[in-house]
């Protein structure tokens, strides 16, 4: 599951792509990211300071009916403050797979999105 990070004011943010096959959907997941676990030199990922955490903000691109409008679910227990900057980043990277999803909707590829 491929997934982009970005800091803001010192803190960071993690969008996280993935397949939600209950939901017939690619989801788009933004996390507050957390520490990489401490890995030993032999790994690759070893550069990896951050992964995602939980996601608190899921976008739902359905990719078989280009009619069927995209969702966000928000999953917080707590009040949680999104910098307008990251509110922006991650509403652009749902943007780009709606488009993604709706061009191989019409190349008849729905299953290469990604």
């Amino acid at each position: 599951m491929p997934w982009e990070l970005r800091e803001h004011a010192g803190r960071h943010y993690a969008v996280l792509f993935h397949y939600a096959l209950p939901d017939d959907a690619w989801a788009v997941e933004l996390s507050e990211a957390v520490p990489a676990p401490a890995t030993g030199a032999e790994n690759p990922d070893a550069a990896v300071t951050h992964v995602p955490g939980p996601a608190f903000l899921v976008a739902l691109v359905p990719d078989e009916d280009p009619d069927l409008a995209p969702s966000v679910r928000v999953y917080s227990p707590e009040e949680r403050v999104v910098p307008y900057e990251v509110m922006h980043w991650f509403l652009e990277q749902v943007a780009d797979q709606v488009e993604r999803c709706r061009i191989a909707f019409e190349q008849g590829e729905p299953e290469a999105v990604e």
